[in-house]
């Protein structure tokens, strides 16, 4: 594919066959295709093999087959596989080939023919020597597929090349044999403009060798640099660690790292990659995660922590257990949702599209109305078949094609890097407009790593071991962090209570409220959150307002429907909440806090923050009521959350934002994940949407506005074919320069830097942010930390 008119084809081919979808990318060479089981991909393959294309299906993920007690030896063949585009790499090689003897012969033509002064006695004959290998044979790229467009009734790019090309050459061959201009003394002057007035018929052999030299020159340089807005992509995959220690019965054998298997263990030394998610079960270490989550702060590890494949091991020696490999990592899922968001097209890029598709038509129907109009009008021949090639060679439909994948590449790879996941352009143009954020609490504005910090139990009731191990035991069954935090505490009291041993019976989680089990003595034990207080003994309902004003969690304990107890769960604000929500509040978005927890609680954590719009006890179905209820209102709404409870809301909502931590089920129904452990992230995403869109608007607004000033330029005999196909290379370049200014886009911009500013000399925002910050003065550093620094 060469422009936006041969995706236009190949879209409108498949479309033709029953339930298929697809949507092609011009900047990758690939295409999504949604299609029913009936329609096979020997149909699909056939079709756009119809259409005068070629296509083949991505190599798949090799599944890991080996026994770690063994040698794995070598793959199948006993050598490496090839690499699956060794066939890209050698076509790129060719056409470097190409481009090079095309210059060689071209330049002397150029010279010649621009340099009266130079033109020495026959010159022109020489020059046609020279220039009709590079109008057969270097421009044969443009002909073949020109052709092969004829065969299937298709006119693309390479259409306006080739007819450019021939026309060019075709003419000066014409004036040399037949019109006079091949005489031994012939000279020729150069213009811009393509004027002619001596009577005798001139040469376009600059035109001829210029049409193909600048665009193989364009589309190599063009090649590149769409290279260079992938890189993140290819830094992503090239994040996988290629070999791995494993250790066996036998003692220690080093294997493929794609050879592992769930339950393996392989050692990690200092200076390594992770070769795939596990558990750490010795040692311990700092890991560097910056690549991964563009999170630059190490993070400590130790038996029982999880790790992610590709991390950095920048410490001591690791004995990981391999939990997921292949395409179930953490690594895998992050790049196939960059790879999937640059499949997509945004609503004006779709816009472009249809244009495209009757773009080449259109030029072609003005090129021959320009040459019958100028030989109506009595201009010599010679000018009408140079307006009339110049508007063939200036005319670009690649730019069209190239302005939102190239802006989607660069933009989804810059944003990987930073941690910020979006799943594709539709998510960035909803992201660009949300004017408010719905914020959960625990997860989302907390670290949710809660730990219980009290235990209360009812008088002459269960004695408080009791009351824990109970508590632990139906808690198990749950995701949530409230249930994670009881389970530790109770390891953490008595080695053996956090066992399953009984394991509760008739198990139930309802989202928002609490876990129902029971046990096999007969027992129903609930952990919920508080009802009515009223109804609770004094001690229990003192505790309960006692962990509310304290900005806790209360869960009560029921036993057989008798209160027994309550358990403070405190968590704490995440370092960059306060500065999180007021980015928000700067980039012109009305945060609102809906949480499950009660009134005093919500309240606590929205006085931090400054937050004044707050929905306490909402539970799951609350929360998408609530959704609908501000969309119903003329908002434009985006949720972030990262529980089971929450993915309700973020697939109602316009957008859904989940943090990279949360369940499967949030992440899943999320349009954008924040793999990055910072809730700034939320407005660095916004920020990359806003910017994003900016660029792609910018290309569209230059690959229309080239073409609407310089065809008329060309038709009306003002444009010389030569500078019209540089003119033409030249604006696929531009469009994908701006777009490659996205990669070295920095989401701090003025106004973080100067809030940082603010904040270290000590200003009335700085202060803001230390009172922002008192609640996570309950953490176990009794310190808060703001861009990596200690506050």
């Amino acid at each position: 594919m060469t422009c936006a008119a041969c995706v236009g084809r190949v879209e409108k081919k498949l479309g033709r066959l029953d339930g298929v979808v697809a949507t092609v990318n011009l900047a990758t060479g690939r295409a999504a295709v949604h299609h029913p089981a009936e329609v096979s991909v020997t149909d699909l393959i056939a079709t756009v093999e119809a259409a005068g294309f070629t296509a083949r299906l991505p190599e798949p993920e090799r599944e890991p087959e080996h026994d770690p007690g063994r040698d794995p030896g070598p793959g199948p063949e006993g050598r490496p596989a090839q690499p699956p585009d060794a066939q890209d790499d050698e076509g790129a090689r060719a056409e470097r080939h190409r481009l090079l003897i095309t210059a060689l012969l071209s330049l002397p033509v150029l010279a010649l023919s621009m340099v009266p002064g130079w033109q020495f006695r026959n010159w022109q004959w020489l020059c046609f020597a020279l220039a009709a290998p590079v109008a057969v044979w270097g421009a044969a790229p443009f002909h073949a597929r020109a052709l092969r467009g004829l065969r299937h009734g298709a006119a693309t790019m390479d259409t306006l090349v080739s007819l450019g090309v021939v026309a060019s050459f075709g003419w000066s061959g014409y004036a040399l044999f037949l019109g006079g201009a091949g005489a031994p003394g012939m000279t020729m002057p150069f213009s811009l403009l393509p004027t002619a007035g001596d009577g005798t018929a001139h040469l376009y052999l600059e035109a001829a060798v210029g049409v193909p030299l600048f665009v193989l020159a364009g589309r190599r340089m063009e090649a590149r640099a769409r290279h260079g807005t992938g890189s993140a992509l290819r830094a992503l995959a090239e994040l996988a660690a290629k070999d791995v220690a494993v250790r066996t019965a036998d003692g220690e054998r080093s294997m493929p790292a794609d050879r592992l298997r769930v339950g393996d263990r392989f050692l990690v030394r200092p200076g390594e990659r992770v070769a795939t998610d596990g558990t750490v079960i010795e040692g311990g270490s700092t890991l560097d995660l910056s690549l991964i989550t563009g999170e630059s702060r190490p993070v400590e590890v130790g038996p029982s922590s999880a790790v992610v494949g590709g991390a950095v091991n920048s410490g001591g020696l690791l004995e990981v257990r391999a939990d997921a490999v292949g395409a179930d990592t953490q690594l895998a899922r992050i790049t196939r949702l960059v790879e999937d968001a640059q499949t997509g097209k945004t609503r004006v890029q779709r816009l472009a599209d249809a244009v495209a598709a009757v773009f080449v038509p259109a030029v072609l129907t003005v090129s021959v109305t320009v040459l019958g109009f100028w030989l109506g009008a009595g201009a010599a021949p010679q000018a009408a078949v140079t307006a009339a090639v110049a508007v063939l060679v200036v005319a670009c439909p690649c730019a069209l094609g190239l302005a939102t994948p190239t802006a989607l590449l660069a933009a989804t790879g810059r944003g990987a890097q930073l941690g910020i996941l979006v799943r594709g352009p539709r998510a960035l143009e909803r992201l660009r407009r949300i004017d408010t954020v719905v914020l959960d609490k625990t997860g989302t504005l907390t670290t949710g790593r809660m730990s219980v910090t009290a235990l209360t139990v009812r008088p002459d009731g269960l004695d408080p071991a009791e009351a824990l191990r109970l508590a632990a035991l139906v808690e198990h069954g749950s995701e949530h962090p409230l249930a994670r935090a009881i389970v530790a505490h109770a390891r953490a009291q008595d080695p053996g209570a956090g066992q399953l041993a009984p394991v509760v019976r008739d198990f139930s989680a309802t989202p928002g409220y609490g876990v129902r089990g029971g046990t096999d003595d007969g027992r129903v034990v609930e952990c919920t959150r508080p009802g009515r207080l009223a109804g609770l003994p004094a001690p229990l309902a003192d505790a309960v307002r006692a962990a509310e004003t304290a900005g806790h969690t209360a869960v009560q304990l029921t036993v057989d429907g008798t209160p027994e107890a309550v358990l403070a769960v405190g968590d704490t604000l995440r370092p960059d909440s306060y500065r999180a929500v007021d980015q928000l509040r700067r980039l012109g978005l009305r945060p609102v806090l809906a949480t499950g927890d009660r009134a005093v609680t919500a309240h606590t954590v929205a006085g931090h923050l400054a937050i004044t719009e707050v929905h306490a006890e909402t539970r799951p179905e609350d929360k998408a009521a609530l959704v609908a209820t501000l969309k119903e209102q003329g908002s434009r709404v985006a949720v972030v959350g990262d529980g089971v409870n929450d993915a309700a809301a973020l697939a109602l909502a316009d957008l859904g934002i989940a943090m990279g931590s949360g369940t499967d089920a949030a992440i899943g129904a999320a349009d954008v994940t924040l793999v990055r452990e910072d809730l700034q992230a939320i407005a660095d995403a916004v920020r990359l949407a806003r910017r994003t869109l900016g660029t792609i608007r910018t290309n569209l607004v230059w690959a229309f506005g080239y073409n609407l000033v310089t065809v008329p330029l060309a038709a009306v005999g003002l444009l010389n074919p030569m500078l019209a196909a540089a003119a033409m290379s030249v604006s696929s370049l531009l469009v994908v320069g701006n777009s490659l200014r996205l990669r070295a886009w920095h989401p701090g911009g003025r106004g973080r830097k100067a809030s940082t500013r603010k904040a270290e000399s000590g200003t009335a925002e700085s202060g803001t942010a230390a009172s922002g910050a008192a609640i996570c003065g309950t953490a176990e550093s009794g310190t808060a930390v703001f861009k990596g620094e200690t506050v």
